[in-house]
């Protein structure tokens, strides 16, 4: 790990970076910011680990904790919401087994997002499946989608 973080370091003084340019290196390197990356460049910059926590929980962008292989957001803004998407996000926890509290299987093969809006309201309800965005969603189309990854 070490050997990727002196990377991102001489990454982040190369382009004068600032702490969400370093959040988004780790992002992209690990798939979410690692608690040991945060307290290798809080002692290497001298920068308190709450600034990096503050910077990391305020934007979305950002995960604590590793995600899943496979992405699914699903829509539940207001269109959504009436169209089915809350059925449609309790059938995927269910079918994918992920516990209550969570949003990634145990597995590690798939993480479940529920976001306000995704702005396609005129296709309601919205998933998107690693970043590939489907309209008119149903349980039925969704459920083969999860098979077919699976």
């Amino acid at each position: 790990m070490e050997e990727k973080l002196k990377k991102i370091l001489d990454e982040y003084e190369r382009e004068e970076g600032n702490l969400i340019y370093l959040l988004q290196c780790l992002e992209r390197d690990f798939g979410y910011i690692p608690e040991d990356a945060v307290n290798w460049f809080s002692k290497t910059l001298d920068v308190p680990p709450a600034k990096f926590y503050g910077l990391a929980t305020f934007y979305a962008q950002f995960h604590l904790k590793p995600r899943g292989e496979n992405i699914i957001t699903v829509c539940c803004g207001t269109a959504c919401h009436v169209k089915g998407s809350e059925r449609l996000l309790s059938s995927l926890t269910k079918e994918l087994q992920i516990p209550s509290g969570e949003d990634t299987s145990e597995d590690g093969k798939f993480t479940v997002e529920k976001v306000n809006c995704v702005g396609a309201c005129s296709i309601a309800p919205v998933v998107i499946i690693n970043k590939d965005i489907q309209g008119k969603m149903t349980a039925d189309r969704l459920m083969k989608e999860i098979k077919r990854l699976k």
